[in-house]
């Protein structure tokens, strides 16, 4: 599974940012900050060994949304200290621990492609992967320790529940257990943890008030799923490479994401060919190409295909409802915005 029409641009330093912003303000102090973090985040991920400065700059130097380091900048305007030096710390520690989960993510995929680029276990192999996947981990670690104990708790309560999930996700569903819930459940921990752990880390090193920041940590959990949700529509919707991703890469490994499990459910004779093709036992849509490009015009045409776009929609209201903690104003609207953008996104 790849842990984002209105579509997120690839890089808000050198594009538009990744949400509509009605303050030209707010929108020059956020573009600001983020260019900040993103020389940052380069010098983070630097070693006294070339190959593993180019290895672990890999994937930064391929850009990316920054969706998460963007939260952490978005949720502390919602405090006093919106220009703490500790805020874009933090948001230097939320994206190179996702950069880093990213290489482990594409070793489990078997993935060639990310962010339009060679994956690092195409580009090297496996083990360079890995290994740089676990060098960036270490960097994130020795940042969140320069912010406190605090810091080191929450990070490390997350960093739990990213790899339990990463685990879950290889796991099969008890017989007792709805495949649904089990994968509902990866998604919360693989995605959901660190984008609520985003807003919790602006809120909190801003100086928020405590109903604030707990009201924008359950906020980043909602949208970190609707964020990993809609990327699941994605993967059969685009018919294209346009995301920077092979369309139907989950569906070709045989993650039942979203649309995949509503599908299961059909009981609809019409649908035979579609439950065969999508049956969890069939392990031959990764050889086939003619099977899965069947799969995947069969799916895009399903109703399962609107279903989980309102599901995911759904996820978002529910976030949006969590904003009348905060106070009217561009800030709030931003946010707003932000789970829209995130439930509708192309890309």
């Amino acid at each position: 599974m790849t842990p984002p029409d209105q579509g997120l641009p690839s890089s808000p330093v050198t594009a538009e940012l990744a949400l509509p912003i009605d303050d030209l303000a707010l929108a020059d102090r956020l573009r600001a900050r983020l260019e900040s973090v993103e020389s940052a985040l380069f010098e983070h991920a630097s070693s006294r060994a070339p190959f593993v400065t180019e290895a672990a700059r890999h994937l930064l130097a391929a850009g990316g949304k920054r969706f998460r380091p963007l939260l952490v900048l978005l949720a502390a305007e919602t405090g006093p200290h919106p220009e703490d030096p500790a805020v874009e710390a933090a948001a230097c520690v939320v994206e190179i621990t996702h950069v880093g989960s990213l290489y482990h993510d594409d070793v489990m995929d078997e993935a060639a492609l990310r962010r339009g680029e060679d994956s690092a276990n195409a580009r090297w192999d496996n083990l360079v992967a890995i290994l740089t996947g676990d060098f960036l981990f270490a960097k994130s670690s020795e940042l969140t320790a320069q912010l406190g104990p605090e810091a080191v708790r929450i990070q490390a309560e997350t960093f739990t529940r990213l790899v339990e999930g990463q685990i879950l996700e290889t796991v099969e569903p008890g017989p007792d257990e709805d495949a649904l819930e089990h994968y509902l459940e990866v998604v919360a921990g693989k995605t959901g943890s660190l984008i609520a752990t985003s807003a919790h880390y602006g809120a909190l090193f801003a100086g928020a008030e405590p109903d604030v920041v707990a009201a924008l940590t359950q906020y980043g959990e909602l949208v970190g799923t609707a964020f990993q949700l809609s990327d699941d529509i994605l993967d059969i919707a685009s018919e294209t490479e346009e995301s920077g991703k092979t369309p139907g890469t989950d569906l070709k490994e045989g993650v039942p994401t979203l649309p995949v499990l509503i599908a299961r459910a059909s009981t609809d004779p019409a649908d035979a060919r579609l439950l065969e093709l999508l049956d969890p036992q069939r392990t031959d849509l990764a050889a086939d190409a003619d099977a899965h490009a069947e799969a995947l015009t069969l799916l895009r045409a399903h109703p399962a295909m609107e279903q989980a776009r309102t599901y995911v929609v759904a996820r978002a209201e529910e976030a949006k409802k969590l904003l009348v903690a905060l106070p009217e104003g561009s800030v709030r609207s931003a946010l707003d915005a932000f789970a829209d953008v995130v439930a509708v996104r192309s890309a």
